[in-house]
């Protein structure tokens, strides 16, 4: 793993035509001569080299919690991986397009969290389990004020999901099934009895992005990461609910039909947002980008 960006002395000396008279390294000096704040310090933040759990965890940390009006501020992040040509998934799947490293960063985004919010699709399609406690954070986990791991709320219409799954069945904190108000009254009766615990975020059968995530910080969730579907993730961009994206950028082409990692209808006006960092390791690109 090395950091791309933001650039720093060392990384721009070991790009290709730097060194310490190239025009890159001259200008990333005199602009920087630390590290970027979180992984790798000094001659080691250009060099590929494995990074620690440690220095993931400081390079993707959540932003230092707010609050409005004395109200606590929720940070959501999304964590997808894309192939060169735009796939979000392979055959149905995501992990023929990933990668050691990025599984890496899918777990430490998973430890930072404080509920994992995923759409009741992927929750079928990629066998979603329950979140485990990892003891490399659990005293992270513990000083944040967190549980020992992260929830999982699945965002569900219909509430069609398999109750015997692991998912309801022995989570290490309940599951949540963030619904709408016209909700089967069976499949809630269903859920709780699960031990599944049923959050009311929209009218009608649909959920409302900002009203569910309003609902996850009632309950002290403000640390929230999703990690789609291409659906949900459409969703959370168009009610502009998102504050970050890591975007794990695969150097692979599918060709197909596959989806983007966002879909549903338009935005009216495209959101920009901002490059913060940037990682690569075997020609796998991390990237994140903060809303701007």
């Amino acid at each position: 793993m090395r950091r791309l960006f933001p650039v720093t002395y060392e990384t721009a000396a070991q790009a290709p035509g730097g060194g310490p008279g190239g025009r890159e390294a001259s200008a990333a000096a005199g602009a920087d001569e630390a590290a970027a704040p979180g992984g790798p310090t000094g001659a080691d933040a250009g060099a590929s080299r494995d990074w620690s759990l440690a220095e993931l965890a400081a390079a993707y940390a959540y932003p230092e919690p707010r609050t409005d009006a004395g109200v606590p501020r929720p940070w959501l992040r999304a964590n997808m991986v894309s192939s060169l040509d735009g796939a979000a998934q392979h055959d149905g799947h995501s992990q023929p397009i990933s990668s050691a490293a990025d599984m890496r960063i899918f777990g430490t985004l998973r430890a930072l969290a404080d509920v994992i919010v995923v759409g009741a699709e992927t929750v079928r399609q990629e066998g979603y389990r329950p979140a485990r406690a990892r003891a490399e954070f659990a005293g992270a986990r513990t000083a944040a004020g967190q549980g020992p791991a992260p929830a999982i709320a699945i965002v569900t219409a219909g509430l069609e999901l398999d109750f015997s799954l692991p998912l309801f069945t022995s989570p290490l904190v309940p599951t949540l099934l963030l619904t709408g108000a016209a909700a089967a009254p069976e499949r809630v009766a269903a859920a709780e009895k699960a031990g599944a615990r049923v959050v009311v975020a929209g009218e009608g059968m649909g959920v409302d992005p900002a009203r569910a995530v309003r609902a996850l910080v009632e309950l002290g969730h403000t640390r929230l990461l999703t990690e789609g579907g291409p659906r949900l993730l459409g969703q959370l961009v168009a009610a502009e609910v998102l504050d970050e994206l890591c975007l794990t950028v695969s150097p692979m082409l599918t060709a197909g039909d596959a989806q983007r990692i966002a879909g549903g209808p338009s935005v009216t006006v495209p959101r920009r947002f901002e490059l913060v960092s940037l990682l690569e390791e075997d020609g796998f690109l991390f990237s994140r980008y903060h809303r701007s």
